[in-house]
């Protein structure tokens, strides 16, 4: 696989994962792909880590000593880092995964995984941030403006009838690329394509969590959405 970069550094993964034989395994692997790993089997030490390394990717497992994943996930998102996380929890469950989103993190694994399945969403992960450094340097102060709604690409902030709104990374993703093209119905599948990066079968409910968390933010009334508007049996369009 290649690393998606235009440039010649080599991108920082971070890896906190409490089992020393996936750890190394997920190192030996991160590395054969021309990654620079930085491995830690802690959560308090990862999150020391992360401040001190400034990694491009974290690989956070859900269970791990000291603090655990979803703790991990939040303090690196108070900190104010857009840090893409890939969560890794080795139960399938609905309530693992929400909890990995809710707290922040970008995206889930389900152990046991595909090594190449795991290396892909990393290169999509770098990829989506590479698209979107190059976006806010070309246009930094470009400015969205739909009335009531306003989004600033460069700053990385929305403000609703002059109310600052309080979004997560991937939220403000979504909202702007759903403004970029207001009216359009985009496909879940296309929302986890252009927003999320996946170059392959995506998990669909992943896009249904993040749009229902942008209506508790941007509707009057989320059980009855006017502004992120469902078209039923294709996705979802932003209505203005």
């Amino acid at each position: 696989m290649t690393i998606p970069s235009s440039s010649n550094r080599k991108f920082k993964i971070l890896v906190i994962e409490d089992d020393r034989t996936l750890r190394e395994a997920l190192r030996y692997n991160l590395v054969a792909d021309g990654y620079e790993v930085v491995a830690v089997e802690d959560g308090g030490d990862g999150l020391v880590m992360m401040r001190q390394e400034g990694p491009d990717v974290v690989v956070l497992d859900l269970m791990l000593p000291s603090l655990n994943g979803i703790e991990v996930c939040k303090a690196i998102r108070i900190d104010g880092s857009i840090v893409p996380i890939i969560m890794l929890t080795a139960r399938d469950s609905e309530i693992d995964r929400i909890g990995g989103l809710e707290s922040g993190a970008d995206d889930y694994v389900t152990k046991p995984f595909s090594m190449r399945e795991l290396l892909a969403r990393v290169a999509a992960q770098i990829r989506r941030m590479e698209m979107l450094s190059t976006v806010s340097g070309s246009s930094e102060d470009e400015v969205l403006d739909l009335g009531e709604l306003k989004i600033n690409r460069g700053a990385r902030s929305a403000t609703l009838q002059g109310k600052e709104l309080d979004l997560r990374p991937r939220e403000f993703d979504l909202l702007a690329h759903l403004a970029s093209n207001p009216g359009r119905v985009y496909t879940r599948d296309q929302l986890l394509r252009d927003v999320w990066g996946f170059e392959y079968s995506g998990d669909t409910r992943t896009v249904d969590v993040h749009v229902r968390w942008l209506r508790l933010k941007i509707e009057q009334d989320p059980s009855n959405p006017v502004c992120l508007g469902t078209v039923r049996g294709v996705g979802y369009r932003l209505n203005v």
